[in-house]
């Protein structure tokens, strides 16, 4: 459709467009879907929505696990604006748009021996959504990705454009570095970076007692330590990444890591779900398989953080204070122990992170630990997880968690009051921006209201 005449800039929207996350597990029908290229055409839709009393949302990626990008109003998709406005070399600093893919950034970056210090797994999402959900890695001397950002600038809902840093609109800015999507549209980010650096990764088994009883040495023998515990089992894979000066080097194997641990796993997963029993046998098979020996990685540090997330899956991915790690996860333990009929798929992945300040961040005054589940859905077969997740839940609710905000979860606005002491001062941020809820949608009112 294209609305013209009164309009300065002819604004084009379409109609009939389908939205569907990674995980095809959520998806929506946007009535306009949009893809700008300037300021000024964003501006254009903006009033437009505003004169049809029609909500907006952005997308970037359409990574996120849950239906926090969806909407039935019109949908911006900022694919086109995805420039790399300034590198300053001297700060270590980079402005980029705001719809720039982490994977374009990561190689542009390179180019001028600079890093991020720390990634996700994955890096097919943009700078804006990156920070909207509160992404995060591994590391107990690191934050999570929005702890790396110094500067932004928003589009609010009137039409205005804010510039926010610790200095300038300070509250905007405590509460833009993790948005939700519901402040306006970020425009343009500038994060810190490091001198571009290579990484070492060994993994090598383990057991979840070992590692549960002496995590604090783990955590301190190493810059970027996670682990994968498959349930059912005492099987752990430990895994450190370290910054090295070895040359780049691999003892992966591309028979192994997708013709095993791809197609193999994806066909015995489809047939478990006629005889779930048989989950505990794979995820045992499995470990024997790939995770039971070491295996050596050196590579630059993008590629190392960035891994395959294998196939279409559930996901549920928690941050709990770094102190109740053993007694949580010994609990969800004992919980899939002492009910049969609850399966899990492997991995638990978990992970931590530093404290930090920002307003919604999972790890806001405390250092955390991440505790990620996963139910994969082999051939896009939808797996029953309702029981899991609910137990899982219960779990980390009960031990102080905080949910990741790009997940699934059932929390409500009565949960987010207790779990975040800074709740009340982000939603007056939100409401002086966003009066009218322009940029809400029904994920965030569960949030809100």
């Amino acid at each position: 459709f294209c609305f013209s005449s009164w309009f300065l800039v002819q604004v084009h929207g379409q109609g009939g467009v389908k939205f569907q996350n990674w995980a095809k597990t959520y998806g929506s029908s946007p009535e306009l879907y949009f893809q700008p290229t300037s300021v000024e055409e964003i501006r254009e839709i903006l009033d437009m929505a505003r004169q049809r009393d029609k909500r907006v949302k952005v997308v970037g990626g359409g990574h996120s696990p849950s239906d926090i990008a969806c909407t039935d109003d019109f949908m911006i998709h900022t694919g086109k604006m995805n420039r790399v406005l300034k590198v300053d070399k001297e700060k270590q600093q980079v402005t980029v748009e705001g719809g720039i893919f982490l994977s374009d950034l990561n190689i542009e970056l390179s180019k001028h021996g600079l890093a991020l210090a720390n990634l996700g797994a994955v890096s097919e999402v943009t700078a804006a959504g990156v920070i909207g959900t509160g992404t995060h890695n591994t590391g107990i001397e690191h934050g999570i990705l929005p702890t790396q950002v110094i500067a932004l600038t928003l589009l609010t809902a009137s039409g205005e454009i804010l510039e926010c840093s610790e200095s300038i609109n300070t509250d905007v800015f405590q509460a833009a570095r993790l948005h939700l999507g519901c402040l306006g549209i970020i425009l343009t980010v500038t994060f810190q970076c490091v001198p571009q650096f290579y990484l070492h990764e060994v993994a090598f088994p383990s057991t979840l007692t070992e590692v549960l009883d002496h995590l604090e040495d783990h955590l301190k023998r190493s810059k970027y330590f996670r682990f994968l515990w498959f349930p059912h089992s005492e099987n752990v894979s430990v895994i450190y990444q370290d910054p090295t000066n070895k040359p780049p080097s691999s003892s992966a194997n591309w028979l192994w890591d997708y013709a095993v641990g791809y197609y193999l796993l994806e066909f015995l997963l489809w047939i478990s779900t006629f005889v779930p029993s048989l989950v505990c046998w794979i995820n045992r098979f499995f470990f024997w398989l790939l995770f039971s020996s070491r295996v050596e990685n050196v590579a630059i540090s993008y590629k190392i953080f960035n891994y395959e997330c294998r196939f279409k899956q559930h996901v549920q991915d928690w941050a709990i204070p770094i102190e109740k790690t053993k007694e949580a996860l010994l609990e969800l333990k004992a919980a899939l122990e002492n009910n049969p009929k609850l399966v899990a798929h492997y991995p638990v992945e978990v992970r931590f992170a530093q404290r930090d300040e920002i307003w919604l961040s999972p790890c806001f005054q405390r250092d955390s630990c991440y505790m990620n589940i996963i139910m994969y859905r082999p051939y896009g077969k939808n797996i029953p997880h309702l029981n899991y997740w609910l137990t899982y839940e219960g779990i980390m609710k009960k031990h102080g968690g905080r949910p990741h905000w790009a997940k699934a979860h059932s929390c409500t606005r009565k949960d987010f009051e207790k779990m975040y002491p800074a709740f009340p001062k982000f939603c007056s941020v939100r409401e002086k921006l966003d009066p009218t809820g322009m940029f809400l949608n029904s994920y965030l009112e569960k949030v809100f209201y």
